[in-house]
């Protein structure tokens, strides 16, 4: 039986999602939940591997596991278990062809910006944070290049293991909300900090430091180096991982309404 799961994380307290030695991994936490709810051991796979201190208000992940549960045993019970970051939204049975990470169509990454002169307390690892004012117009126009299917080497991590730079971004919106500037990207998937590295580019672009011509000539040149530094992981979100309909997946509930679409 193949059980896909909801899940949400505030990302603080955790080395990211993928599995590591220490044990403290989002995927990490989840498996030996889950384990002690089947009394057998559970490998799960996520749609998204983020990264430490990213969160998600979307993940979606799946395990195989031949000990029937009720649904509420999947949420509620493994719940009981986790660390205070981790939630199980919901729980359901899928057919074996599903895959949380090949069934994905496109993924939506929100990176909240605290745009103050003061730094943030209660948001504080929550939210990135400039104290002062950003030129929203200019980073649009600087995001424009990006859309489509590109080679985007100059925005990925050197420790990036995908097979292929080239990736298509359908969405990239960037929006305020009083004090905040968020930073939408929607795409088939994502390279290692490409999120990370785009948004700290469109930074440089909003606070003057490059025209925003720049972001062109650092997509075409495809050199990392050329490129803004990687910007915090406070703010970015995993908002949104989206399937065909056909798997009927529930929603998540809303959480964070400056993270939702217009």
């Amino acid at each position: 039986m193949r059980i896909a799961i909801g899940v949400t994380y505030d990302g603080r307290g955790f080395e990211g999602w993928q599995s590591q030695p220490s044990g403290n991994t989002v995927q990490d936490h989840l498996e030996a939940a889950l384990g002690k709810i089947a009394a057998v051991p559970i490998r799960i796979a996520g749609a998204g591997r983020t990264d430490t201190g990213v969160h998600a208000l979307g993940q979606v992940a799946h395990f195989d596991c031949e000990i029937e549960r009720p649904a509420s045993a999947w949420v509620r019970g493994s719940n009981a278990l986790l660390a205070e970051g981790i939630a199980v939204q919901w729980a359901m049975p899928v057919s074996t062809e599903f895959n949380a990470r090949f069934s994905a169509l496109s993924r939506r990454y929100v990176y909240v910006m605290y745009v103050h002169p003061v730094r943030p307390s209660l948001l504080a690892g929550k939210v990135g944070w400039y104290h002062a004012r950003l030129d929203v117009v200019a980073m649009r126009e600087a995001a424009a290049c990006l859309l489509g299917r590109h080679d985007f080497s100059a925005f990925r991590s050197s420790q990036c293991q995908a097979k292929t730079p080239v990736r298509n971004i359908s969405d990239l919106s960037i929006r305020e909300h009083g004090p905040y500037v968020t930073f939408e990207l929607v795409a088939d998937a994502f390279l290692h900090h490409m999120v990370r590295n785009i948004v700290g580019c469109l930074l440089y672009v909003g606070k003057g430091a490059y025209s925003s011509a720049r972001m062109e000539q650092i997509l075409a040149g495809g050199n990392r180096r050329e490129a803004a530094p990687t910007i915090a992981p406070d703010g970015l979100y995993l908002a949104e991982v989206t399937y065909e309909d056909r798997w009927m997946l529930p929603p998540f509930p809303r959480m964070m309404p400056q993270l939702d679409s217009d």
